[in-house]
């Protein structure tokens, strides 16, 4: 009797309107997606104020063995271990030097997660801020985890997992595999405070896209409206699409979960070419056109030998022995090939005519770096 009650509550809390959408966008979502390439919502954009936030706070790994802080050049180890000790009340006689080489100072730092509530864990990240060599084997004591406005939301401590290690030898020899001076502990950290977000305030959301492109806004605002039957979203730039959402928390997080599994056809990106002056790399888009050109590209070798003459005089002559140096030199150019690019010409025909040559990464640069110069390269050449 109370189930049918409670049901009958929330079936007179839902508008009609809900879940008539609901329904239809449901039948959207399992019907399979045609045409090109097709895109998730949750791919293509996130929730306006929907984010995770950064944390991070200062303590003291412990129980090392003999791979801590040296604290003569560590100072601030020293001075965090004799703070902490006050603080349990154990008092040290003032000018006492602390050398202790199983303890390491430490910063750690996690990422909150949205909607993270008190009580749950999250992962953290501790490293070294010392001369320390390993964390290997060693625990962390109780650290308060501080936001960006200096409140504390999460205490981390526990046990650290270290991924690296090293071995040194009394001449100064050392091996070390990965980083031995970072370590994480897997749900080492309380959360305490929760954070405060704007999803369920107003009468309506933003959709934020990942990558800024008017073409996509406006598909994702018609997908939205087609696949619910009304006029609930609203292009607002090339970045934000505000859709009208409903004011109860349950149905917002109902209809925010079908908009992420709406499928939308992002707009084409634009024509860029990528080039990697470090490593050669060169990516091209697929909407990279060149106009009409003839390309010749040779390659001049240049061929530099030393040999070395030796002088012997005569038997009995008063000459002495020497050594002549004899350069010789020989420049050659390569036979070039021109190769024309007709109009509209599109990535594969690039791709297939340089090869064609013989071209290297390097020699492609050239080639693609005096097309942009021509005005033949209908693209945005980018070098990183």
């Amino acid at each position: 009797m109370i189930a049918t009650k409670s049901v009958s509550r929330i079936r007179r809390a839902v508008p009609v309107w809900l879940l008539c959408t609901l329904a239809t966008a449901f039948a959207a979502v399992g019907a399979p997606a045609t045409g090109h390439a097709v895109e998730r919502v949750k791919d293509l954009a996130s929730v306006a104020g929907v984010r995770s936030n950064q944390l991070v706070g200062y303590g003291l790994v412990v129980g090392l063995d003999g791979t801590g802080d040296q604290t003569t050049q560590a100072p601030f180890t020293s001075q965090s271990l004799r703070n902490m000790l006050g603080q349990l009340g154990v008092t040290i006689p003032p000018g006492t030097n602390l050398q202790v080489k199983n303890v390491a100072a430490v910063m750690v730092h996690a990422e909150l997660p949205p909607f993270a509530k008190p009580g749950q864990t999250i992962d953290i990240t501790a490293s070294s801020i010392g001369n320390a060599s390993s964390l290997r084997g060693g625990s962390l004591l109780m650290t308060p985890l501080l936001g960006a406005d200096g409140q504390v939301y999460a205490m981390a401590q526990g046990n650290l997992v270290v991924g690296g290690f090293g071995a040194g030898g009394r001449d100064g020899s050392r091996v070390t595999v990965n980083v031995p001076s970072v370590g994480r502990i897997p749900g080492g950290a309380s959360v305490e405070r929760e954070v405060a977000s704007s999803f369920n305030h107003g009468d309506s959301l933003v959709l934020n896209l990942n990558r800024a492109d008017f073409t996509t806004a406006r598909r994702l605002a018609d997908a939205i409206n087609d696949s619910l039957g009304d006029v609930l979203a609203m292009p607002m730039d090339a970045t934000s699409v505000r859709v009208r959402a409903p004011m109860d928390p349950s149905q917002r997080v109902a209809f925010v979960s079908v908009l992420e599994n709406l499928t939308v056809t992002p707009g084409e990106p634009p024509a860029r070419v990528i080039v990697n002056a470090r490593t050669g790399t060169i990516v091209m888009g697929g909407g990279v056109r060149v106009l009409p050109a003839a390309v010749s590209h040779g390659s001049l070798t240049v061929t530099i030998t030393e040999n070395f003459d030796v002088s012997q005089p005569e038997p009995f002559g008063r000459g002495q022995t020497v050594v002549t140096p004899r350069t010789d030199i020989e420049v050659s150019e390569g036979g070039s090939r021109m190769f024309p690019f007709g109009p509209g010409t599109n990535l594969d025909e690039i791709v297939r005519a340089v090869n064609d040559v013989g071209a290297a990464p390097g020699d492609l640069v050239a080639i693609l770096e005096a097309l942009h110069q021509a005005g033949a390269l209908r693209a945005e050449l980018i070098v990183i």
